[in-house]
């Protein structure tokens, strides 16, 4: 099986080459399931219901979300029905929606980080007490979505031969560390971001500038111009869940 992770969606241009490429992109390269991080699919920041709607309807299968979770309110409203979408497993009991939802064989998990992030509970032990529920699961995908590589490096060691891949979100900067860890793991630190190319992590460069120049909370906004899709494709065999080759598969669109 070929799991296709898309890196964050960001604004209207994420969601443009993701229609435009995703479908081609799942007949050339035999793809059988696609994952997107969509929490800044909406203007930048957070989901609504009629983005999670564009992505799904241009092949996307499920949507993965992160620190953004709660922007938009009339996702938020709708996310115990919607299973397809989930937001990190490590947010406090009780938040609405789900974690990890299972599709086609797939078992998809969003974990969140601490470092830099917030006081979410630990996704190391939230993953341990996921994983004794899964038991008869196989395939099992993580999107780990945190900004310290060194978290995210732990996580991938930690869930080394347990899951089928760890693949990082979040930084919107793609690194090159694809690798396959013991025990038939994917690992990559960060997929990178699906959005403006001529950007600061997807955002407009002078008003991104001003704001590290001044210091002042200056109202970011999604660039235009040439876009980047960044994603990971991860071969999984499917009798025993293990990754046998991870890659990333970019592509700029635009001039």
């Amino acid at each position: 099986m070929r799991i296709m992770m898309v890196a964050d969606v960001v604004g209207r241009p994420g969601r443009e080459a993701v229609r435009h490429l995703v479908p081609s992109l799942r007949r050339e390269h035999g793809i059988d399931l696609v994952i997107a991080n969509g929490e800044n699919a909406a203007g930048g920041r957070g989901l609504s219901l009629s983005t999670a709607g564009e992505l799904f309807e241009a092949g996307v299968d499920v949507i993965t979300l992160g620190n953004h979770a709660w922007a938009q309110r009339d996702l938020v409203a709708k996310l115990d029905r919607l299973d397809r979408v989930i937001r990190p497993l490590n947010y406090p009991p009780g938040a609405p929606g789900r974690g990890y939802t299972t599709v086609g064989g797939v078992t998809v998990v969003n974990l969140i980080g601490r470092v830099f992030m917030g006081t979410y509970d630990c996704p190391f032990r939230t993953a341990d007490a996921l994983l004794s529920e899964l038991a008869g699961s196989r395939i099992i995908i993580v999107d780990f979505h945190a900004e310290a590589t060194a978290e995210k490096m732990a996580l991938g060691w930690y869930l080394a031969g347990r899951v089928s891949a760890v693949l990082g979100t979040h930084t919107h900067v793609g690194t090159v560390d694809t690798r396959i860890l013991p025990g038939g793991t994917a690992y990559v630190t960060d997929v990178g971001m699906t959005g403006p190319w001529n950007s600061v992590i997807g955002h407009e460069v002078k008003k991104a500038v001003e704001r590290f120049l001044t210091l002042r909370p200056v109202s970011a906004e999604v660039a235009e111009g040439p876009v980047v899709f960044n994603s990971v494709v991860v071969e999984v065999e499917d009798r025993t869940g293990q990754a046998q080759a991870i890659w990333r598969l970019d592509r700029i669109i635009g001039d």
